[in-house]
């Protein structure tokens, strides 16, 4: 089983749902970053469930870093995260070992750990280790932030609503992704917020959930970040983006919008102003898988929650015989919007990644 990520930095996450702790290691930080702690626990409250659009399992989500800090500081050694879990109700899942909830991962896993699996709240699995990458994650952000690099997402569309998208103005943009740092529900439009959250309660009444589109933008990378292949900025990004639970689509600029475009309107018109710049960013700031200074902007699609309440079709893995089931417990009617953190976690994790990349390289010439 492989649980950890990273060329120049590497983390690896274990734990499982309903285990005594879970948690995270960062390696090959280098030593002196200042890191402020309080800003983490800024970061894991965005994530933490709340209201009726949230499960009802509240943890403290106290983050406990156990080397690798000392005195405000990174000290180069592995950065270790700890985070315990307190508030466990595996009984919930005793009664449906067997049962293959639809839309997770129960027969996979059953397929691939020979039943050895934990299979309590989805075991290691479970949205739940996403903690971790939120804590590491703050970390990567607060070393990019010190060095001119922001990230920010806000909820582009939620079910069938709508957001209004991220400004083409790079001034406005920077003060949105501020704004939406701030926010618990972020938004752009408020009012599209209030009905957003009206989807998602009317959802959880229904026994059912809904999920939705979050749109991400990074700015002030500077260019020739990225390998032209297998390393590409879009591969790195994706490829974690796609690691965080009930990531189903990931898309860049236009993304899947090229398709009904001709080639004179995707292409991003090049001029000279204080720097080299496009007129456009369809491309989002990104050519030939290497950064070229423009915002880079990604979709991040979120399928609606597997876990809901609603009588399902399903098939006792033991027995193999087909059973009818209807979950208990406590779940997410809708997670996109503590997902955004954790989009912003990884994102922070592999641009930090890709430019210790570059810092290196240029340390050779």
């Amino acid at each position: 089983m492989k649980n950890n990520f990273g060329t120049n930095i590497s983390w690896t996450i274990f734990g499982e749902s309903h285990g005594p702790a879970i948690g995270i290691v960062l390696d090959g930080l280098p030593a002196g970053f200042k890191i402020d702690e309080n800003r983490i626990a800024d970061d894991m409250e965005k994530r933490k469930a709340k209201g009726k659009i949230s499960t009802q399992r509240h943890e403290a989500d106290g983050v406990q870093i156990v080397s690798g800090f000392f005195n405000g500081y990174t000290t180069g050694t592995a950065l270790t995260i700890l985070i315990q879990n307190q508030n466990m109700k595996s009984k919930d899942y005793a009664s449906i070992q067997y049962r293959l909830r639809p839309g997770h991962a129960d027969y996979t896993a059953f397929e691939k750990y020979n039943g050895f699996q934990d299979y309590r709240g989805g075991g290691h699995f479970s949205g739940r280790l996403t903690a971790c990458i939120v804590a590491a994650g703050s970390i990567c952000r607060q070393i990019l932030e010190q060095n001119g690099i922001y990230i920010g997402s806000h909820i582009e569309q939620l079910y069938t609503e709508k957001d209004e998208p991220f400004s083409n103005d790079y001034d406005t943009l920077v003060s949105q992704i501020h704004a939406m740092n701030q926010k618990e529900f972020a938004t752009i439009n408020e009012e599209v917020a209030v009905k957003m959250n009206a989807i998602a309660e009317k959802a959880a009444e229904e026994g059912d959930s809904v999920g939705g589109i979050l749109e991400s933008a990074i700015i002030g990378l500077p260019t020739g970040i990225g390998e032209p292949f297998f390393d590409s900025t879009e591969s790195i990004l994706s490829h974690l983006l796609f690691s965080v639970p009930a990531v189903k689509g990931v898309s860049f600029g236009d993304g899947f919008g090229f398709a009904s475009k001709l080639g004179s309107q995707a292409n991003d018109a090049f001029y000279y102003e204080n720097g080299m710049k496009t007129k456009t960013n369809n491309n989002a700031g990104i050519n030939g898988g290497i950064t070229n200074g423009m915002p880079i902007l990604i979709h991040t699609c979120i399928k609606p929650t597997p876990s809901i309440f609603k009588e399902q079709e399903s098939v006792n893995y033991q027995s193999k015989e087909n059973v009818k089931l209807q979950i208990q417990g406590r779940h997410d009617p809708c997670i996109i919007h503590r997902a955004r953190v954790v989009i912003d976690s990884v994102l922070a994790f592999g641009i930090l990644d890709l430019w210790m990349s570059k810092k290196a390289s240029e340390g050779l010439v």
